[in-house]
């Protein structure tokens, strides 16, 4: 309680995360280290809590392309069952003899249909083959304007292509210390007008409750020109900071996190884009500087920027 009184005393608290005080109803970060909300929502049905579209744009590459190919296969494997019960009698140009490779031809024609290529190899006759192969040819067109939309929406997307240090840092900074955390572009990307802001929440005991306390943490420099090399955000430990005379004990035995909020301008998308991350304080390394990653070319024409290094780090004592 003590402790609580003399946080209170100094910092400014944050009631405007959104994340509540109660913190006997969270478990685990509040935010990941990818910067999604650390929240399974529950109660709701699957297809209802699920935004099929979104999923589709930001699911990895190899899962995108994974489900194109399985959509696109079990469609066909689905029309060519069903063109195998009206009978393959009724789809010209099939000469197979046994059932497997009658299946077969069903299953590319079923593809012709589908993409619309139509070779003229085979071709449906009777109502319920030509019914069937009309059905599929509409339902190629739009499965394919859907699958054209997710690819273009997939490269269009505005995105920050920024990487954040693995650790957070507690450095000696002028006379005091600092905490320190690094970023940098790793794209070919224009980044202008960058802001940063830093949330540390830390759970804690008041009152004989345990209850969520936010606070800001003041920046070295909250807002930059440019963003083109790396930016170190620095949070100075003053008396009025919510971690002046933090030691490392007390960043292991309290349960803190420090939660990182970038907004930038990219020229490319013309657009704000926006990033984040979280570090806890398991993740905050006590007595270390992070080691320089960009230099001057040997030729002195242009700086060379190191990605490589944006996670080194070297020890350093405290003030």
């Amino acid at each position: 309680m003590a402790f609580l009184k003399r946080i209170n005393a100094r910092a400014k608290t944050d009631a405007n995360t959104g994340f509540g005080t109660n913190s006997s109803n969270y478990g685990g970060r509040f935010i990941t280290k990818d910067g999604d909300a650390n929240v399974k929502k529950e109660g709701i049905g699957l297809v209802e809590s699920i935004s099929w579209y979104h999923t589709m744009l930001v699911v990895p590459r190899w899962k995108f392309m994974m489900t194109i190919f399985f959509f696109y296969l079990l469609v066909n494997l689905f029309f060519a069952s069903v063109y195998c019960i009206i009978g393959v009698g009724h789809l010209n140009g099939i000469t197979a003899d046994n059932p497997i490779d009658k299946f077969g031809q069903a299953f590319f024609f079923s593809a012709q249909t589908f993409t619309t290529v139509g070779y003229g190899h085979i071709s449906p006759t009777g109502f319920w083959a030509s019914f069937v192969a009309s059905v599929e040819a509409l339902f190629g067109l739009l499965s394919f304007a859907i699958a054209t939309g997710l690819f273009y929406g997939r490269f269009s997307k505005p995105k920050a292509f920024i990487r954040f240090s693995d650790n957070a840092l507690i450095a000696p900074y002028k006379d005091i210390n600092a905490l320190m955390l690094r970023m940098t572009p790793f794209k070919n990307t224009n980044l202008t007008e960058a802001q940063a802001q830093l949330t540390l929440g830390m759970i804690l005991e008041e009152e004989g409750k345990t209850v969520n306390k936010f606070y800001s943490l003041d920046l070295e420099l909250q807002r930059i020109n440019a963003l083109t090399l790396s930016w170190t955000l620095v949070h100075p430990i003053t008396e009025e900071s919510p971690l002046y005379n933090f030691t490392k004990e007390d960043f292991e035995k309290i349960n803190g996190e420090v939660v990182v909020y970038v907004r930038v301008f990219d020229d490319m998308f013309s657009t704000s884009v926006v990033k984040r991350t979280s570090y806890t304080f398991s993740e905050i390394v006590h007595g270390a500087k992070f080691v320089p990653m960009y230099s001057r070319s040997d030729d002195d024409t242009h700086t060379r920027l190191f990605i490589d290094k944006l996670n080194m780090f070297e020890s350093a004592p405290l003030n």
